[in-house]
Parts: structure tokens; C-alpha cells; sequence
């Protein structure tokens, strides 16, 4: 899940100030920011699909700490993760409910 040298994205300003302070400080859930930022650059980069092994790679986590990590990213409605079937690789969305 390597991006290109010369490639770059944005992030919400909330991100930093905010969402931060929230999922590190007030949930105690580190692991969450980093597969969330990890989920927000993927989609930057254009690619379709990410394992928990693919995440883990990419955040220097545990597969377990990144599966925990995308049950609460998606139970507070940060991102959605869509599959198509069982064994397939999941299609994750990072959703940005600071947007309305």
C-alpha cells in the first residue's frame, strides 16, 4: 500500500483539531486515528480495496489492534466498509459526518 513519492492529499483541518483529540484523548483508541488516516489516504491514492493485513502494514499495527480499530471507527459512523462477499477484501469508505 505504498503511495507514490510525489503524491499528495488533503486533510480536513477537523481531522487534526479535532477528530485527534477525540478518538486518541477521549475514547483511548490510537490505533483507530492511525487505520482511520491509513483509510483516508488509500482512497487518495485510488486503490479499490484493503485487508486487515494491507492496514496493519501500512500503520505498523497488529492485525487484532486493526480489526478492533475498524469495529470502532465504524460504530461511531467514520467510516463504512462494504464487502462483497465473506472472504473478500473490504471496501472501506472514510466518511466525514463534521460535513453536513
Amino acid at each position: 500500500m505504498a503511495m507514490a513519492a510525489n503524491s499528495s492529499f488533503e486533510i480536513d483541518r477537523y481531522v487534526i483539531d479535532t477528530l485527534m483529540r477525540d478518538i486518541v484523548g477521549h475514547d483511548r483508541r490510537p490505533s483507530a486515528y492511525l487505520v482511520y488516516l491509513a483509510i483516508v489516504g488509500h482512497a487518495a491514492d485510488g486503490a479499490k480495496g484493503l485487508s486487515h493485513g494491507d492496514l496493519a502494514e501500512a500503520t505498523g499495527l497488529s492485525r487484532r489492534s486493526v480489526q478492533d480499530a475498524v469495529s470502532h471507527l465504524a460504530r461511531r459512523k467514520l467510516i463504512e466498509v462494504q464487502r462483497v462477499g465473506p472472504t473478500e477484501t473490504a471496501l472501506y469508505r472514510a466518511l466525514r459526518p463534521w460535513r453536513r
